[in-house]
Formats: structure tokens, C-alpha cells, sequence
């Protein structure tokens, strides 16, 4: 199977701004195994970069180039050497592209998932002023918000949100709150009617996520940033109520699969969610959203190149494309 890449700079409609810092472009990459779609998201805090990303791809794309079957996925998945956890992803991606395409079959069918249960999408609102966010919101229309916190005016902006909107709100801390912040701020937050918090502290403190979730402030608490693989996901058992996974993060949808499954066995829910990610991505990621309790997966409607058909959205609705595996098309 050859394996080719390009850069992907995918051209943001409003700043994103988070805890983690702001961007007005996000550059991904593009993969292509045999007929198979993949992309990569390099996310700084992560570690990923595009030229990184590239590297592994190099590195890789001789011994890719020799396996003649692509249906033996796990075989494939495992040989391939440590690194680029986005790298892996678009391999991962690609190949179970190659893998319905050749079958004839969309990838939620060789999964048995259904879809038509796909939970409603949130939508992203970036750290800004106050007013600005409101507008944003508004503007937006839909029943699912998600607010970027972890600043000096985070109670400023939530309340301007609620004053703009009847939509559920979900706030994100991107890891921007010490534990005295969290515990300070989130009784605060949920006199807004919110319906989450999603990683308060920092990476690594699971044992303050723990002790926040004892203090029952009401909300169900995710962790995000330092959920990447099953193992981790086991890590945090009774520490939070649930966890967001992302392929990006998981190396791709395997991966993810045993991630979901595992936040299960732990009476976990489970938050399916993207990285700023053209429809390559985020279709990939929604193929598996029947198994999810919440969708964060609106990175196409946060970008105003996106070269790529595939998810489909009617407000918050997502609608799977019926193509062959991924069913991802090009504009």
C-alpha cells in the first residue's frame, strides 16, 4: 500500500482561543494509504507538530508500503514503531477507510452501530470577551454549547453565555484551574444551569479530580487532556464521572474502541470529541458515536476551508454519510 502526505492548514473563523493558548490556523496533515483517507491534527499541548507528524509518516511509509493486506489491521497497528500518537491516527484512519471501501460498506455497519443514535453535537465557543462569546452564541442558534474557561473573567463570560442563550451549557477548563480555583469557581458556575465541567485541573492530578467529585458539587466532572489510551481511561476510574475521548489522542479508532469500552466496565460515560479537525477527522470520530453519551464533534463548523465532505449537520443533528468507509469525499 503506498502511503503519500501533504499539509493540511485548515483556517479558523473566529480566533480559538483556550487556556492552553490561541490560534487562527491549526496545521494538520493529510494522509493517503492506497485509497484511504487519514488526518493528523498537530496539537502543541500534545506535543505534535506538522513537521513531526511528516517525520513519522517518512518513517514508516516502507514498511507500509509492503504489507499487501490491508484487512489485518491489528497486525499492522501494532508494528508500527512508538511516536506520533496523531501520526498513528491517520494511519489508523486510512486504513479502516481502505478497510470499508473494500468491502463496500460505510464504517458504522462493519461496526454494527446504528446511525441514527448519534447524540446531539456540542458547539465551541472560544475564550474572548465577555460580550463577543454572547454574541457568538446567539449567532450560533444551537442547543448545545461548549465554553472555553480557564481565565481571569471566567464567571464574567459564562454569564454573559446564559444571558444570551437558553442552550445547555457545557464548560471546558482546558487543565486551567488550581484545585482552590476549581473548588472556588464551579459552585459559582452552576447557579448557570450548567450540564458539565470537563478538565478543571491540571493533567496529572487525578487524585484533586477525585477529591473535587467527592466535594458533589452537583456536576458531573470529565477528564479530556490526560485521557489518551484504555489504560488511562482505567486510571481514573472514580475519579471523575466521565472522560472524553478523541482519536487524535488514542492513536485512532481501535484505540478508541477499547477506550469507550473500558470508561463502560467503569461505569464511566463517555464524551466523544475532536481536535480542530477537517471532515476527514471528525467524520472518522462519528462513526463511532452511537457508542457515546455526548458529541463535542463540530470541528468542521469551526473552519472555513474545510476541503472534504462527510458528517453532515442539521443544527446539532449529525447526519453519517452512507459512502464506503469513512465516506469521506473531496469538494
Amino acid at each position: 500500500m503506498k502511503l503519500t502526505w501533504e499539509s493540511l492548514t485548515l483556517e479558523l473563523r473566529t480566533t480559538f482561543r483556550i487556556a492552553h493558548g490561541a490560534d487562527d490556523r491549526r496545521y494538520n496533515v493529510l494522509a493517503r494509504l492506497a485509497e484511504g483517507l487519514g488526518e493528523a491534527a498537530a496539537v502543541t499541548y500534545h506535543g505534535e507538530t506538522q513537521t513531526g507528524i511528516m517525520e513519522y509518516l517518512a518513517r514508516v511509509a516502507d514498511e507500509l508500503g509492503n504489507c499487501a493486506d490491508p484487512f489485518l489491521l491489528e497486525n499492522i497497528l501494532d508494528r508500527l514503531p512508538l511516536g506520533s500518537q496523531a501520526a498513528r491516527a491517520a494511519l489508523d484512519l486510512a486504513l479502516h477507510d481502505v478497510w470499508g471501501k473494500r468491502l463496500g460498506q460505510p464504517l458504522y455497519r462493519l461496526l454494527g452501530l446504528d446511525p441514527t443514535r448519534l447524540p446531539l453535537t456540542s458547539f465551541t465557543i472560544a475564550m474572548d470577551e465577555p460580550a463577543m462569546m454572547a454574541q457568538r452564541a446567539q449567532e450560533a442558534g444551537l442547543p448545545i454549547i461548549k465554553v472555553k474557561v480557564g481565565g481571569a473573567n471566567d464567571e464574567a463570560m459564562v454569564a454573559a453565555i446564559r444571558n444570551a442563550t437558553n442552550a445547555k451549557l457545557r464548560v471546558d477548563a482546558n487543565a486551567g484551574w488550581t484545585r482552590a480555583q476549581a473548588a472556588a469557581m464551579i459552585p459559582r458556575l452552576a447557579q448557570y444551569d450548567l450540564e458539565l465541567i470537563e478538565q478543571p485541573l491540571p493533567v496529572g492530578d487525578i487524585e484533586g479530580l477525585r477529591w473535587l467529585r467527592a466535594q458533589k458539587f452537583g456536576l458531573p466532572i470529565f477528564a479530556d487532556e490526560p485521557v489518551k489510551t484504555a489504560r488511562d481511561v482505567a486510571a481514573h476510574a472514580g475519579a471523575v464521572d466521565g472522560v472524553v475521548v478523541k482519536l487524535m489522542k488514542t492513536g485512532g479508532i481501535r484505540e478508541a474502541l477499547r477506550a469507550i469500552h473500558t470508561a463502560r466496565a467503569h461505569e464511566m460515560q463517555v464524551m466523544l470529541s475532536c481536535m480542530v479537525e477537517s471532515s476527514v477527522g471528525v467524520t472518522a470520530a462519528a462513526h463511532l458515536a452511537p457508542l457515546c453519551d455526548y458529541a463535542d464533534l463540530d470541528g468542521p463548523l469551526l473552519i472555513r476551508n474545510d476541503r472534504f465532505a462527510g458528517v453532515q449537520y442539521e443544527g446539532a443533528r449529525m447526519i453519517l454519510p452512507a459512502g464506503a468507509g469513512l465516506g469521506v469525499t473531496e469538494k
